[in-house]
């Protein structure tokens, strides 16, 4: 699975309350969420990111509290994946419950600059900046764990195994 997108690029302890702040936790709608998305980090951030786009940040992405708001608000922006230093765990594991693809490499996110485009390649783990040429190692999903992402997500993937099928 390859994805290609525009970077923007936050900073080091990105937590839940800076992705999607208390006051919009009304909801769990993805596109709810999406518009107000890290408004308090880049107030243009909801207002111009791309379906496609790419999240790059430093350690410690998605502290804080353990809301799954917060990559449900950054999926239903649009963005197809995030790269940074570290991760929360328990944000990495909404993520992919989610069905977010999140990578960690310290070097890709050091030489990344806003608006660069990466290609990245979720089954061989490579980050590849377009501007500079060079390919970054991150360690690739075991292959569970794509199914879940290419699923939509841990609900989804659970839905296609067991043959449940959800009318609306």
């Amino acid at each position: 699975m390859k994805l290609e997108g525009k970077t923007w690029i936050f900073g080091d302890h990105i937590d839940t309350d800076v992705i999607i702040p208390a006051r919009y936790l009304v909801t769990t709608d993805p596109k709810a969420l999406a518009v107000h998305c890290m408004e308090d980090s880049d107030e243009n951030f909801a207002k111009e990111v791309q379906e496609g786009d790419i999240m790059v940040g430093g350690i410690n992405f998605g502290c804080g509290s353990s809301r799954e708001h917060a990559p449900i608000s950054i999926k239903g922006a649009g963005v197809s994946c995030i790269v940074a230093e570290s991760f929360a765990r328990i944000f990495y594991r909404n993520a992919i419950n989610i069905g977010l693809p999140i990578l960690e490499s310290k070097e890709a996110v050091r030489e990344t600059e806003k608006g660069d485009t990466l290609e990245i390649d979720l089954i061989a783990g490579t980050i590849t900046n377009k501007r500079t040429g060079k390919t970054y190692q991150a360690s690739p999903y075991p292959p569970f764990v794509l199914e879940i992402i290419n699923a939509g997500g841990l609900v989804s993937y659970t839905r296609d195994i067991l043959g449940i099928e959800i009318s609306n």
